[in-house]
C-alpha cells in the first residue's frame, strides 16, 4: 500500500511527513491555487528536500491540446527532474501524448479517470499510475468500487506494472473501500488524514493507559 499527500502546502507535507509512511505528493492546478501566488517549481524542490529521493512527485499538465500536453510535460521534467511523475488527463489529446512520452521514458500518472473503458486505455498506453476519482465518480452516480475493482482485475490478468492511484476522497471510509477493491496506492488532502485519528475513543485509549500506568509505577514514563 502507498499513501501519499494531495497538497502542495509546505508546512502540512512536513507534519505529515513525520507521520505517515508516505510514499509520495501529489498535486494539481486547484490545489496550487489554493497556496496563492508561489514559485512552483521551487516549492516542488522544497518538497523534494523534505520527502527525500525515493519519494513520488506528481505534477500535472495544464494544456489540453496534444502538442501543449507534449510541451507542458517537456518543460515539467525539465524543471523538475526526469523522476517525476507528469499527471496526463486520460482524454483522446491525453493518450496520443502517453504515447510519445512513454517513448522518451517519462513517467506517468493517468488522471481524471472515471470510467473503467479510460483506465482499460491508460493501461495499454502505459501509465505508471492510474488516478480514478473516487467521490467524484460517486457523486455522478458511477459506482466507484466496480471501476476500481475492474481495473485492479485487468492488471492483474494482464501482467501490467501500471499501478492504480485512488483521489477524490471525502472520508476515510472511502479509502477503505478503495483498498479492498485492491488498489495499490490512494492519494489524499490532509483534512482526511486528520479525520482517521480525530475519533475521541482513541484519545481516550491513550489517556487510559497513561493514567493505569501512572496509578500502578507512580511514573508517566517507561
Amino acid at each position: 500500500m502507498e499513501f501519499m499527500l494531495d497538497t502542495v502546502n509546505l508546512d502540512d507535507i512536513k507534519k505529515w511527513a513525520k507521520v505517515l509512511p508516505l510514499a509520495g505528493v501529489t498535486s494539481n492546478p486547484t490545489i496550487v491555487k489554493k497556496e496563492g501566488q508561489l514559485n512552483f517549481f521551487k516549492r516542488i524542490q522544497e518538497i523534494r528536500e523534505v520527502i527525500g529521493p525515493s519519494a513520488s512527485i506528481h505534477v500535472q499538465v495544464v494544456a489540453k491540446d496534444y502538442e501543449g500536453i507534449l510541451c507542458d510535460a517537456r518543460k515539467i521534467r525539465q524543471e523538475a527532474g526526469d523522476d517525476i511523475y507528469v499527471k496526463i488527463p486520460v482524454t483522446t489529446d491525453g493518450l496520443a501524448a502517453m504515447k510519445v512520452l512513454k517513448e522518451e521514458g517519462v513517467r506517468i500518472t493517468a488522471t481524471a479517470i472515471y470510467t473503467t473503458f479510460q483506465g482499460l486505455l491508460a493501461i495499454e498506453a502505459g501509465a505508471d499510475y492510474l488516478a480514478p476519482y473516487y467521490n467524484r465518480m460517486e457523486n455522478l452516480n458511477i459506482d466507484p468500487e466496480e471501476v476500481l475493482c475492474q481495473l485492479a482485475q485487468a492488471i492483474d490478468q494482464s501482467g501490467s506494472s501500471s499501478k492504480i492511484l485512488a483521489a477524490s476522497f471525502k472520508n476515510v471510509a472511502q479509502v477503505n473501500r478503495a483498498f479492498a477493491c485492491g488498489v495499490q496506492a490512494i492519494t489524499a488532502g490532509c483534512d482526511v488524514f486528520e479525520a482517521a485519528f480525530a475519533m475521541p475513543s482513541i484519545a481516550k485509549a491513550v489517556d487510559d493507559f497513561a493514567n493505569d500506568w501512572q496509578v500502578a509505577q507512580g511514573r508517566n514514563h517507561i
